[in-house]
């Protein structure tokens, strides 16, 4: 056994908002949104984590916080050994460069007023990395490695089909070849044959060139193809993690057997070898910036214990349980600054 190469400590992303002039002069307090909120976990050398959740649960803050690439609230990111919230000047320069980034968006993510050839050495470029020719001579062979064709480096990205982007910017991730790499759902917006492809790409040069992969996303299937062990994310947090065959076949929370459970059936006997029911969740997520207390999954959990003093059949304490959560929802609904204002005064 060997330490992980990442390792993940009670990581917080908060975002606060009610904190300007006016919303002082109003009487608001600050509020935060718990994008992310005490995540732990570890990611072997070698190995692929899959990161899933529904949308908005803060699977990609998860990812770009721990390269920080945004700033974190709280919490601990160790790399072979070393703090990353405590690295500056060299170290962190060090550490740019053994951990990179394929983004979700193949469109937006690359510059389009710069060809193939400069999006690919612009990361040798920016840590001095050999000369002008070698770095060429770098975005040439990365290129033919990725797929593509070295003839194709002067072209611009709206040259390129989205299967195509997203070889580039995973090429331009390899750059300086990194140790850690983090996926952020890089094959969401590809056609299911380009998707096919892009996976096989990442896990030939996993073997290649021994990377550990940090992947992101929310289609089940492709992370039942390619990830090692599954963390199950909901509502900024945590809730189940595990090797990949256990979690598919015997998920131990609810949340992550109503997502399994909503794999359409001709896929989902063929990602996880059972065949189950659709579990139908009420209601949508809790609002981050005041989520329930205790378990976040509690308002919407279909395996919800009804209290022992309740004296009413299941169906009308479920129908009571729904409604008071709808009430807790509107609630926490706040006044804008101007309207706030015009009621103090």
């Amino acid at each position: 056994m060997t330490d992980p190469l990442v390792e993940v400590t009670d990581l917080e992303k908060y975002y606060y908002e009610n904190d300007s002039i006016l919303d002082r002069l109003t009487g608001r307090e600050p509020t935060s949104v718990r994008a992310v909120d005490g995540v732990s976990f570890t990611v072997d050398r070698g190995e692929t984590l899959g990161l899933v959740g529904e949308s908005g649960c803060g699977k990609s803050t998860t990812g770009e916080t721990l390269l920080r690439l945004r700033e974190a609230t709280g919490g601990s990111v160790s790399f072979d050994g070393q703090e990353v919230f405590e690295m500056d000047g060299e170290e962190l320069v060090e550490f740019r460069k053994r951990a990179g980034i394929v983004f979700q968006d193949p469109f937006s993510s690359l510059d389009p007023r710069m060809t193939a050839r400069e999006i690919i050495a612009e990361p040798l470029a920016v840590h001095d990395v050999g000369t002008p020719a070698e770095r060429r001579s770098r975005a040439a062979e990365l290129m033919e490695r990725v797929g593509l064709s070295s003839a194709q480096l002067d072209r611009y990205p709206n040259e390129f089909s989205g299967g195509q982007r997203q070889r580039i910017g995973i090429a331009r991730a390899l750059a300086l070849e990194p140790d850690f790499v983090v996926c952020d759902e890089p094959v969401s917006a590809l056609d299911v044959s380009v998707q096919a492809q892009i996976l096989n790409l990442l896990e030939d040069l996993q073997e290649e060139f021994g990377l550990t992969y940090l992947f992101i996303a929310h289609d089940l299937s492709v992370v039942r193809h390619i990830a090692d062990r599954v963390a199950v994310m909901y509502l900024g947090e945590i809730v189940e993690i595990g090797p990949t065959e256990r979690v598919f076949e015997a998920p131990t929370h609810p949340y992550a057997a109503a997502l399994l459970s909503a794999i359409p059936g001709s896929v989902a006997g063929a990602v996880s070898g059972v065949s189950r029911d659709r579990i139908t969740l009420r209601g949508a997520p809790p609002n981050p910036r005041d989520p329930p207390p205790g378990c976040r999954f509690a308002t919407r959990c279909p395996a919800k214990i009804r209290p022992d003093d309740v004296d009413a059949p299941e169906a009308v304490w479920a129908a009571v349980d729904e409604f008071r959560a709808l009430l807790r929802e509107r609630a926490r609904g706040e006044d804008s600054p101007v309207a706030a204002l015009a009621r103090r005064l």
